[in-house]
């Protein structure tokens, strides 16, 4: 598959309204870079059923379930999804037994899956250890855990933002059939006016504008730790959530100057200089990225139904 430019890659998407969020970004060719919702790790659980804008909060989940897992998660630097199996969402209550993942997305990233768990179980699960990236005690937390090949969440919120649900189904059920098992329907997972997005499990790894046969081909590559090489580049590639939006932008920059496809191969943090930040790759390679915010034309709505704004984009240079 060929790097496509962002208004190429809408086969097999729903038909969005010209004005939608995502519609303009595409038309427009804004960058992706630096756009990954901030998490170093991530607990998505299975759940059928309608979504409400807040999904955590406004799914058959139980309202107080899902408050105390979503706030245990994102007061520890992670992130709670909630997923359904591609297709149609029968409205009824979920049995006790769900499918969840607990993914590390830090250095040297892990993925367990759980089939058949019960809220409780999940509610004791040890969300410090998987913070710091301890499997051992994320296992002892949770009996029956296993390591899982590495899944694709496909966002479909369509009650945060329309373009996901009309962008999103039905490229997740496409690609679904391709990757039987590996492509979920996900709760908002940030950056709708780059749909259809993906976050790939357990990596962070967050792509923007994408479709069913690009989602399957992310799946092949990352089973042996890599991106395919046409998702490297500012149409597709939002950085990955373990870092902060410039180390994300500044990494991504280097990924496609060198063509690094190894989710792995490189580390971000930030530089002495201002601004800077500094990348390093495992052969020993380094590089000084200056990273910086600034304003681009023209004014588009960021959401659906809102208001159009001056769009931002990453400015990126070798020092």
């Amino acid at each position: 598959m060929t790097s496509p430019p962002a208004r190429e890659v809408s086969a097999g998407h729903g038909t969005s309204a010209p004005d939608a969020c995502s519609v303009g970004f595409d038309v427009a060719g804004l960058s992706a870079y630096g756009t990954a919702a901030q998490a170093g790790f991530w607990l998505a659980i299975e759940q059928d059923g309608p979504w409400g804008r807040v999904a955590a909060t406004e799914s058959h989940l139980p309202r107080e379930v899902g408050q105390r897992l979503d706030e245990a998660c994102s007061g520890r630097g992670g992130r709670l999804a909630l997923l359904r199996p591609p297709g149609r969402h029968a409205d009824t209550h979920r049995p006790a037994g769900r499918t969840a993942y607990l993914a590390f997305s830090g250095t040297a990233p892990w993925l367990l899956a759980v089939h058949g768990a019960t809220l409780e179980q999940l509610l004791a699960v040890d969300l410090d250890a998987l913070a710091r990236g301890d499997q051992e005690a994320v296992r002892a937390s949770l009996p029956g855990a296993e390591n899982a090949d590495p899944v694709l969440l496909v966002c479909t919120n369509g009650r945060r933002d329309v373009c996901c649900a009309i962008r999103g189904r039905p490229v997740a059920l496409e690609a679904a059939a391709m990757a039987p098992g590996r492509v979920w329907e996900s709760s908002h997972t940030g950056g709708h006016r780059f749909a259809p997005t993906g976050v790939l499990l357990p990596h962070g790894a967050a792509l923007a504008r994408l479709d069913a046969a690009g989602c399957a081909d992310v799946l092949v590559a990352a089973s042996s730790g890599h991106l395919p090489g046409w998702a490297l580049g500012p149409a597709h590639d939002r950085g990955r959530s373990s870092l902060p939006a410039p180390a994300q932008a500044a990494e991504s920059f280097v990924r496609s100057l060198i063509g690094e496809t190894s989710l792995t191969a490189l580390t971000t943090s930030a530089a002495p200089e201002p601004a800077a930040m500094a990348v390093s790759h495992t052969d020993g390679r380094q590089w000084t990225v200056v990273a910086e915010s600034f304003r681009v034309g023209p004014d588009l709505p960021e959401s659906c139904g809102k208001r159009a704004i001056s769009s931002q984009e990453w400015r990126l240079r070798l020092q």
